[in-house]
């Protein structure tokens, strides 16, 4: 196997950082989020049930097992790359039940049909070393989202994993969500192992021959603050859609130009040792081996030079912090983690401990039903008796009260205290959940009371450990969610209503603070990069720099010829703009942001942001002949033929304003004849808003509805009268305000 080119902080001269980088990338991810980052230590002093003395454990690191996670920005062929390891270890163990599905892990519903990772999962490769005849080393690979609002399953999976395999474009370079997951595995002591993929692309001769992507990835190393033993990483060149993967730039150049597709079948190929069996040995390579935490007398402090089989470790008390917590009719209550000191075996009785220490409700003791691993997306038995620290595993029949990041441990040989998790990131938003309160409430949706709406988001806190909930402050028939962007809360709402629930939602609302020292309001600001074609370069910044008071920071041409702009605005201003601004590029933009910081209140929004629509003054159902008008003062967004009521939103109006309109009116039927003969009429298509589209779109008097066939817009008060007395009053408020 030819050997993985090392790049090593001490082989290459020092990068010199802008002061841009400096302050964006070390002031504001190191000092900004000291708050939010991770504080994992597995070997902190833990308070003993003496509390005369304290018990400090030792670690020491468990033989034979390699625990990963994949960490990439979104669309950076990270799931592909997944997919290819899976094919070639199955391949390598000959296992019969391997699957060549294309984005094997990406199994649910809205993943398939968008083509994104939404939730973390964990799967297991046996893979027999290449140098060895019989040495099987257990591969853990994590498969992680690459979209920023999902970042929090993020955070909670790396407390999972000793290395990243970090996957970036190596034409686009490291985008937002690479520097936020890069932070993050590195203030956690991760080491990084880093793929360049999609090398087959066109664009990346010119990336492979310049260096370009390598440069930037070294600066933003050293703008993380990463140690001397994380800058010493190791690079490959992939192509995950061709299925090679090789060490020297040079041969990628060569793979690249050619063309290259990888085919394990064929005996004659001179290029075989490019396939991927080389990613993996580097994984075996290159990430250590899970730690362990020990509770012995006499262990010692410093942590072993040489790993340890599992069973040097069955004498140490039992425990885990869960990941991942779930609920299968058959098997009861499960949760997902890795052992962290010990080993446990069906039928041993397991105690629940609180991450916080808090009370329990229910009982706090169960017995281990059964214990599991997932290979593929297929939950199998644990092929042993016994599982032993550093092993991930799926444990059944634990007590009804585990939540993700509580401690289970033996019953009667018990840990001195829980497990330290790490903190999560707090949320930037919040909307309002109901029962539907419009016309047409009950007609769609089989679960519509506010008791069971709330049950389910409660439900969902149980694995969705970025959104908190809570009951509305000012209507105790509402639910309050806190999430992290419009992505999470239209997956969360998508699923809800494939579910059967039928339900109102209010505006998203920005959360802001009062700054201790000033005592000014402060709301979340981010750092936003666009990348489009340089003819629209203009439009975006005009978009973002006026009305919704973003800040351009840099500008730069790539070698593809589309314009990088970095741009940092406050959250609010984000809200609608990808839609506005596809339409707008032609869909040539592409858009991605990252939380920056917490910065004072910017003021109101250009009032050039908020649309005016067309809202419907009477009920039944819409006609042609009306709509043929109506279509001639703006955007439609119903058809024929469908149910409207007052209040509702039928279509954007052209001119600023709110503006009442009949869409159910029909043609007049007279005797009377014309000259000429009607003319036919053809409407426009309507405009279809997703539910994140509507979210941003949405303005602050209206509710979106939802049902299981049906996504409406409408007015809060759908009383014109009452709505005219709201309008009247909120002026009012507004000059008395501006008096002041």
């Amino acid at each position: 196997m030819t050997a993985f080119l090392k790049v090593s902080s001490m082989m290459r001269p020092c990068l010199a950082i802008s002061s841009y980088s400096k302050r964006t990338f070390g002031q504001i991810f190191l000092s900004r989020h000291a708050s939010r980052s991770f504080r994992f230590h597995s070997a902190s002093p833990l308070a003993s049930s003496d509390d005369d003395c304290l018990i400090t454990p030792s670690t020491k690191r468990r033989l034979g097992i390699r625990d990963v996670a994949v960490i990439a920005h979104v669309d950076h062929g990270k799931t592909s790359l997944v997919d290819r390891l899976l094919h070639s270890a199955s391949s390598n163990s000959n296992d019969a039940n391997s699957s060549s599905t294309n984005r094997l892990l990406d199994s649910g519903d809205l993943e398939k049909e968008r083509g994104i990772t939404i939730t973390s999962k964990v799967t297991r490769l046996d893979y027999k070393q290449q140098d060895t005849a019989s040495a099987t080393t257990i591969i853990n690979v994590v498969d992680t989202p690459g979209h920023a609002d999902f970042c929090g399953e993020v955070d909670r999976i790396l407390s999972l994993v000793d290395g990243v395999l970090l996957v970036v474009d190596i034409v686009e370079g490291p985008k937002s969500q690479t520097k936020y997951v890069l932070n993050r595995a590195l203030a956690l002591g991760l080491k990084p192992l880093v793929v360049l993929n999609k090398c087959d692309k066109p664009e990346a001769l010119a990336a492979l021959d310049s260096g370009d992507t390598e440069q930037a990835l070294q600066t933003l190393f050293h703008a993380l603050g990463a140690t001397s033993q994380q800058l010493d990483y190791v690079t490959a060149y992939a192509s995950a859609r061709n299925g090679w993967v090789t060490t020297d730039p040079l041969e990628a150049l060569e793979l690249a130009e050619e063309g290259y597709v990888y085919d394990a079948t064929s005996a004659s190929d001179g290029k075989a040792q490019h396939g991927m069996m080389n990613l993996l040995q580097a994984i075996v390579d290159e990430i250590p081996e899970p730690i362990v935490t020990i509770y012995s007398d006499d262990a010692t402090d410093s942590m072993e030079e040489t790993a340890l089989e599992g069973e040097a470790f069955a004498s140490d008390p039992f425990s885990l912090a869960a990941v991942t917590v779930g609920y299968d009719p058959y098997l009861g209550r499960t949760c997902l983690g890795r052992i962290a000191s010990g080993c446990v075996t069906i039928n041993d009785p397991v105690t629940l401990l609180r991450r916080d220490g808090g009370s329990i409700s229910g009982p706090s003791t169960a017995t281990v039903s059964g214990i599991f691993v997932s290979k593929g997306i297929r939950r199998t038995p644990f092929d042993e008796a016994t599982a032993y620290a550093g092993d991930i595993v799926q444990l059944s029949g634990i007590p009804d009260a585990m939540a993700v990041g509580d401690t289970l441990t033996s019953t009667s040989n018990p840990v001195p205290a829980p497990i330290q998790t790490p903190p999560l990131a707090p949320p930037t938003l919040a909307m309002d959940f109901g029962s539907n309160t419009g016309p047409l409430a009950g007609q769609e949706g089989t679960k519509i009371a506010s008791s069971q709406i709330r049950q389910r988001l409660l439900q969902e806190t149980d694995n969705n450990v970025t959104l908190l909930v809570k009951p509305s402050e000012t209507d105790v028939e509402k639910t309050t969610v806190f999430a992290r962007g419009e992505l999470q809360l239209g997956i969360l709402i998508e699923t809800m209503r494939r579910e059967g629930f039928e339900m109102i939602i209010s505006p998203p609302r920005i959360l802001t603070k009062t700054c201790p020292d000033t005592k000014k309001t402060l709301e979340p600001y981010e750092e936003v990069t666009i990348d489009v074609d340089v003819n629209y370069s203009s439009t975006v910044v005009s978009a973002l720099t006026g009305d919704r008071k973003g800040i351009l920071m840099s500008s730069e041409v790539m070698a593809d010829g589309k314009a990088r702009l970095v741009l940092e605005v406050p959250t609010r201003g984000l809200l609608g703009f990808n839609g506005e601004i596809a339409t707008a590029t032609k869909g040539s933009a592409v858009v991605n942001h990252l939380f920056l910081e917490d910065r004072e209140y910017a003021g109101n929004l250009g009032t050039a942001l908020e649309k005016g629509k067309l809202v419907s003054n009477a009920s039944g159902k819409a006609t042609s002949f009306a709509l043929d008008n109506l279509a001639q003062r703006g955007t439609l967004f119903i058809e024929p033929q469908q149910m409207v009521y007052p209040g509702m939103v039928i279509g954007e109006n052209s001119k600023i304003g709110d503006l009442e309109v009949n869409p159910v009116k029909a043609k007049e039927l007279t005797n009377m004849r014309t000259q000429s003969k009607d003319e036919k009429s053809s409407l426009p298509p309507p405009k279809r808003l997703s539910v994140e589209e509507l979210i941003g779109y949405m303005g602050s008097d209206e509710m979106i509805e939802v049902t299981p066939k049906t996504v409406r817009l409408r007015k809060e008060l759908m009383e014109s009268g009452a709505r005219e007395r709201a309008a009247r009053t909120k002026a009012k408020q507004i000059r008395s305000a501006a008096g002041k």
